[in-house]
């Protein structure tokens, strides 16, 4: 996330980390915990959300599909026509699922 993302960790312990970028987004990951929200995380193994960026045109999320090629992520398919957009998702180190896209389809 830091590194293709442009986030900048801000604060990380004991299984918890902060990141922030320059619009004010704070993202806030952490272990798996029991009786998180509505959720066991424990359980599923995973937190049972996902987080997206949105870029302005496809060929970015074209270029992050590339670009995550070679990280230590998980790939599913590559960027496609879903809903109404170009996206794609990807799984991160702690089981966190995340999508990359863009509200419009390319011609």
């Amino acid at each position: 996330l830091t590194e293709h993302f442009g986030l900048r960790k801000e604060f990380a312990r004991d299984g918890l980390v902060v990141l922030r970028d320059d619009a004010s987004l704070e993202l806030v990951i952490s272990e798996p915990v029991p009786g998180f929200g509505t959720t066991d995380q424990l359980s599923i193994g995973a937190a049972p959300y996902h987080i997206g960026f949105i870029v302005d045109v496809p060929e970015v999320v074209d270029e992050i599909y590339v670009r995550l090629g070679s990280a230590d992520v998980q790939l599913a398919r590559p960027p496609r026509a879903i809903r109404g957009g170009w996206l794609f998702y990807c799984t991160i180190p702690g089981g966190i699922q995340v999508e990359v896209g863009c509200r419009s389809i390319p011609v």
